[in-house]
């Protein structure tokens, strides 16, 4: 989908992914000390809103208008610098933290957004990826439907094959669906930078 469709979407009343941040953002940044944060396809920035509050300097980018300016009516304290921008081109100065959560893109795309994440970390930050597993589209719920826009957190491992981020973790997670009768399936990554960034 173009930030045009994506538009359409959120133009929609109410919010497409509600409030709450997503629960392994929740279960992985618990408790790390804050710093500057990146949170790539912020969408109407649930997870960013909930970064600031916990004491993070965020920047959310967001490649549709209309969640940008969703995002902002939300953060009524001003916590979130909010970005109009496409998470695959998107460069900023050394973070902390790079967050891109559901961002469900063709492997060629993908690539490019998660080695700009890395390429933005500062020595000891933190990658975190979480999305929509390959395997969701037959063994899970929701999601895209589009086997093309899935991945596994070991495609996003070899993503970052040469840029100095040292593998963390890199699994399938499950995430209980309300009303479904099978959880679905997440991939997790967290990668930490070791080295300087070169030639991404």
């Amino acid at each position: 989908m173009d930030a045009s469709s994506w538009d359409e979407r959120y133009r929609a009343d109410g919010l497409v992914w509600g409030q709450p941040p997503n629960r392994w953002v929740v279960e992985e940044l618990s408790g790390a000390m804050p710093g500057r944060a990146l949170d790539l396809a912020c969408g109407e920035g649930r997870n960013a809103l909930w970064l600031a509050a916990q004491g993070w300097q965020v920047t959310g980018v967001d490649f549709s208008a209309m969640a940008i300016s969703k995002a902002r009516e939300l953060d009524a304290h001003r916590l979130v610098t909010w970005v109009e921008a496409d998470a695959t081109r998107y460069r900023c100065d050394p973070i902390e933290l790079a967050l891109l959560c559901y961002l469900q893109l063709p492997a060629a795309q993908r690539r490019l957004a998660v080695r700009a994440a890395a390429s933005a970390l500062a020595p000891g930050g933190l990658l975190l990826v979480i999305a929509h597993d390959t395997r969701n589209l037959i063994d899970g719920t929701g999601g895209p439907q589009d086997a093309h826009v899935l991945y596994t957190a070991a495609d996003v491992a070899t993503d970052l094959d040469g840029t100095g981020l040292a593998i963390e973790r890199a699994t399938e997670v499950e995430r209980l669906v309300d009303g479904a009768d099978r959880p679905a399936i997440d991939a997790l990554l967290r990668a930490r930078r070791t080295t300087e960034p070169a030639g991404l």
